[in-house]
């Protein structure tokens, strides 16, 4: 356990100098574009560490408070609080000019935007910081990262668990314990910019109804339609476009709202038309009909094959990964089956990070540390237990935090033959019930409890000459989306069902998750990307590694560094993919030279 002061002065270091704003919501449920704030409560200080404000409040949501189990807040207790609008102006002067640090930060920042939103009020909030994502990166030795956790290790009291306060003064004591390791550390602050108020182009728009049957297949001259047939209508429509795509729902079609080969036919009363879709439907064969003879094809609808209904997947352990080496295509393959988990490696439970050598040297080199049983870090945290220098590896700005670390440097002939780990070696406390895939990895996914969430994260080194954005698209079984708001990205933050959700931690880190209980039946696939934005390439960017974990602060289910690429601009990194009743990840690393644009094609999105 490692117990801190009260206050932490940072003021004379200019990286993290910043006066602060720790926020913590109770909430009527998770949704913060449905759901409302209970109660809020913030707390300030200076650079200096000294406290300067704070204010907390119960707020009448005017709404059912939802579960009461969780953060005890009746309807009663809340019948004679204010307002949001009537508090507003009060937290928003505490707001200003500070960066907002909150436990889980984007949520905390959604709900006091729309919330700002509805008492037309600007949001005063240019940065929020993350306290998991800071954890993220120093990676303290817990079991996981919740506040219990955190508060545990850094010596921090907490008095009542989802009590608004009380989270917040909890909260002090860890971010100023996380601050300090920051600084012991040299880590830079994940520091996320933020619109002056909520961006109405990242409100999701109204679910689109799940199509209940199978796609037949594409329409052949004199066939009937069949139900699950995916239906693409372009140009001006004789009847209004809102009924003609409600008539054909309610026949059992699937709406599309692009075109690809698995399209059954496109409706179009202009047969040279020239828009997009007309132009697809040409190059991929797809029938073409006017509007009249659809809506006569309409009339007699054949009975389609409804979509498989799986049972709830019972729990189940986690699977060891298949060892495949050779990352499958951007088309799903069959996956490997795991194999039984192989005896103790070398490396225990080691992390190592790979200094200097040129991307290939230092790529083989963290191949090596996976096979060796380790984990292959990308960024210098309290969990890395190794150094390996590499040529050049010597200048790397984070030797001199490393020597003064104290931590053991190695040169490349180490990876060969290591000393064994002991067994009852502290190295990288907790490391040892995560799986370290290979690329290529596949493992069973257990469970979750119902109201759990699959969360993949994405992390990297620090870029200035780029930006990379983590993206996601939810396939069926034809490895299309349904319609384009099942591209997951970061002009359009959540599917319409909320079921995947883009989370962004950091200029370094980025996460998707996925709630496998709310997925269409329809759904088979999950399939999460990176793309350069700019003329760099991953190669320039180096190694990415990724994690999956049963929760946004629990401990990683499965991780992997995913290297080895040069040219390319565009990263497929993971999928969660359904095979019967169970659901499976893999961690896949496929490349490709072409940009972001290229690949939202290839999964059946027009793009404008």
């Amino acid at each position: 356990m490692t117990t801190v002061s009260a206050a932490l002065d940072v003021s004379c270091l200019p990286d993290y100098a910043h006066n602060w704003a720790l926020v913590d919501v109770e909430t009527s449920g998770l949704i913060a574009r449905r759901d409302r704030i209970l109660s809020i409560a913030v707390l300030t200080f200076g650079p200096d560490g000294a406290p300067t404000g704070d204010f907390t409040t119960l707020v009448n949501p005017g709404c059912d408070p939802g579960p009461v189990h969780i953060h005890g807040l009746t309807a009663e207790r809340l019948r004679g609080a204010p307002t949001f609008d009537q508090v507003a102006g009060r937290i928003g002067a505490l707001l200003q000019d500070r960066v907002l640090v909150a436990h889980n930060a984007q949520f905390d920042y959604d709900f006091l935007a729309h919330e700002f939103a509805r008492a037309g009020l600007h949001l005063p909030v240019a940065q929020r910081l993350c306290t998991l994502a800071l954890n993220r990166r120093v990676e303290p030795p817990t079991a996981d990262l919740g506040l219990a956790s955190l508060a545990a290790h850094y010596g921090v009291p907490q008095a009542k668990a989802h009590d608004a306060l009380d989270d917040t003064r909890v909260l002090a004591g860890i971010f100023r314990a996380s601050l300090a390791e920051a600084v012991r550390l040299d880590l830079r602050l994940p520091l996320v910019s933020c619109p002056p108020r909520q961006d109405p182009r990242f409100a999701p728009k109204l679910p689109k109804v799940p199509c209940a049957y199978r796609n037949p297949g594409p329409l052949k001259p004199g066939d009937p339609l069949v139900q699950g047939m995916k239906i693409a209508v372009t140009g001006e429509t004789e009847i209004a476009r809102v009924e003609l795509v409600a008539r054909s729902v309610a026949s059992g079609l699937n709406v599309m709202t692009s075109v690809s080969r698995h399209t059954g036919v496109l409706v179009t009363n202009d047969a040279d038309a020239l828009s997009a879709k007309a132009r697809r439907a040409v190059a991929e064969g797809v029938t073409v009909l006017d509007e009249r003879a659809f809506l006569a094809l309409l009339e007699d609808v054949r009975p389609g094959t409804p979509h498989e209904r799986h049972a709830p997947q019972a729990p189940v352990a986690a699977q060891p990964p298949a060892t495949a080496t050779a990352a499958p295509q951007a088309s799903a393959s069959v996956p490997r089956q795991a194999e039984p988990r192989p005896a103790a490696k070398p490396f225990g439970r080691r992390r190592v990070l790979v200094l200097g050598g040129t991307h290939e040297e230092a790529a083989a080199s963290r191949a090596r540390v996976v096979e060796m049983g380790g984990a292959a870090a990308i960024n210098l945290s309290a969990s890395v237990t190794d150094i390996v220098l590499l040529p050049g590896g010597e200048d790397d700005r984070r030797m001199a935090r490393v020597t003064s670390l104290g931590l053991p440097v190695h040169d490349p002939a180490w990876l060969g033959t290591p000393a064994p780990e002991p067994v009852d070696s502290a190295l990288g406390a907790g490391a040892s019930t995560t799986e370290v895939l290979p690329r290529g990895g596949v493992l069973d996914l257990p469970a979750l409890p119902t109201a759990g969430r699959w969360h993949l994260g994405a992390s990297w080194a620090r870029r200035t000459d780029c930006e990379i954005d983590v993206v996601a698209f939810v396939l069926d079984e034809d490895e299309q989306v349904s319609c384009d708001e099942d591209f997951v990205f970061y002009g359009a933050p959540e599917s319409p069902d909320g079921a995947v959700r883009l989370l962004c931690d950091g200029p370094t880190e980025q996460s998707i998750t996925v709630d496998l209980a709310s997925l269409p039946p329809a759904v088979r696939r999950i399939a999460i990307a990176a793309a350069v934005d700019g003329t760099a390439t991953f190669g320039d960017v180096g190694a990415l590694q990724i994690s999956l974990a049963p929760g946004s602060d629990a401990q990683a289910t499965a991780q992997a560094a995913l290297d080895g690429t040069t040219s390319e601009r565009t990263l497929l990194l993971a999928e969660i993919y359904r095979r019967g009743a169970q659901w499976r990840f893999r961690a896949v690393g496929q490349g490709y030279d072409h940009g972001l644009e290229a690949l939202v094609r290839g999964y059946g999105i027009e793009v404008a």
